[in-house]
């Protein structure tokens, strides 16, 4: 690990990066050349003191899920994601046409809709990054490790994973995300991540086993939905999906028709997002 290079690289890309980059206000009193420290670490998803002492040449090494989630803060390309690996003492990621890196241009895209849920997801349903009001409602889906970070597999394994649908729309559902596990085992083979979930939802989850044998196929998410939060109740939504075919990712944007009750709580539950980011659950 290089931890001059590793300080000096992320310092000049903090100072490049401006706050409209970002989706931020400048501000009439900014001085600062770039974006501050601050506002990087909770681009970043950590502490500002854990950022600091990387900007310090103090830190710790960071491990490789920390650094991925530097690089989407950081608006890196994969280029520079590549180097801030090694810096730190890192084998770069394999790239592919299939990764978890999100692109520059699309981080852009979801800056721009801080006040609306939208979050970009992977094929497996791996949530990489969320807007606030996205988090307000789904809850923080970066945080998962291993097969807990697709949806689909924590439909069937975590109970508490359904509460944002309400129970009547629960077997729609179920049958939607078989169908998607399904689709990317059918695309990526028996031997890959997919096929993994495949064999541990098989092992572990009767529902699933029924659904994966009932053989549906072309069954997806339906564009409106309801979708429950536990302080502004149910909200009927419209699903708008952005595809990246060179990433394989999916920007989910969740909107609502303007003068319904609905739209009234989107807003409400955006107020929400934005107090949680302001008091430090990121």
């Amino acid at each position: 690990m290089d931890r001059a290079q590793l300080a000096d690289f992320l310092r000049r890309r903090r100072e490049a990066l401006q706050p409209e980059d970002v989706g931020l206000r400048r501000g009439s009193r900014r001085r600062t050349s770039g974006l501050r420290r601050e506002e990087v670490a909770a681009l970043c998803d950590m502490s500002v003191d854990y950022y600091s002492r990387l900007e310090q040449s103090r830190g710790p090494q960071p491990s490789e899920q920390m650094l991925a989630a530097i690089a989407r803060g950081l608006r890196l390309t994969l280029d520079e994601r590549d180097h801030l690996f090694r810096l730190a003492g890192h084998t770069a990621p394999v790239r592919g046409l299939r990764g978890d890196h999100v692109s520059p241009g699309t981080m852009r895209v979801l800056d721009r809709l801080a006040d609306t849920p939208a979050q970009v997801m992977t094929e497996l349903g791996e949530t990489l990054a969320q807007t606030p009001a996205a988090r307000a409602l789904f809850g923080d889906e970066t945080r998962f490790e291993g097969h807990m970070r697709s949806v689909g597999y924590r439909w069937f394994m975590d109970p508490s994973a359904r509460n944002v649908y309400p129970a009547e729309d629960h077997p729609e559902h179920s049958r939607a995300f078989t169908a998607d596990i399904r689709r990317a085992y059918a695309k990526h083979g028996a031997r890959s991540r997919a096929g993994a979930i495949v064999d541990a939802l098989l092992a572990e989850s009767p529902e699933f086993v029924q659904l994966w044998e009932a053989h549906e196929v072309g069954t997806g998410h339906a564009r409106e939905k309801r979708v429950q939060h536990a302080e502004i109740g149910i909200m009927d939504l419209q699903c708008q999906f952005l595809v990246d075919p060179e990433q394989g990712q999916t920007l989910l944007v969740l909107t609502a028709t303007p003068g319904t009750e609905s739209y009234d709580k989107l807003q409400l539950l955006n107020v929400i997002g934005t107090q949680q980011l302001a008091g430090g659950e990121r």
